[in-house]
């Protein structure tokens, strides 16, 4: 597992684990559950921590070639947002949430629900070859 240092030098995976047992309930156990799969689906993720300031903790983030997803709780919900959710291929159908818009898309997973996780690694391998070909696009362009 490979992380990228926050800003304060504390690796992310130890602020996403501290996150996760600091939720100590169902949020915490889905996140720990979606880290997993994340990793399963691409051995080479990065773990960042991002956006943490005074008045927020910050946010765990999942990236290759660009962000993933993040990955937020809230008192209902666990939410992951894709980053370039909507061009993303979603034959499942696990985008349930700001399907409105034009780049992001994400999943909102509510206590006691279960992700299909061979869908929802298919998913994340997705997002990461629109990173790809995303950052190969912009490389071409600067040539």
């Amino acid at each position: 597992m490979t992380t990228k240092t926050s800003p304060d030098n504390a690796p992310a995976s130890k602020k996403i684990t501290k996150k996760i047992e600091d939720l100590g309930d169902w949020r915490g156990e889905t996140l720990a559950k979606v880290r997993k799969l994340i990793h399963d689906a691409d051995p080479e993720v990065e773990e960042e921590w991002k956006w943490e300031k005074a008045t927020s903790p910050g946010t765990p983030v999942w990236s290759h070639d660009g962000i993933i997803c993040t990955g937020e709780t809230y008192k209902q919900a666990v939410k992951l947002t894709f980053a370039r959710g909507a061009s993303v291929d979603d034959p499942k159908q696990l985008f349930n949430s700001s399907l409105e818009g034009n780049v992001r898309r994400a999943i909102d997973i509510h206590e006691g629900e279960k992700i299909n996780e061979a869908a929802f690694k298919k998913l994340i391998k997705s997002a990461v070859a629109a990173n790809t070909e995303a950052r190969a696009l912009r490389g071409s362009k600067k040539k």
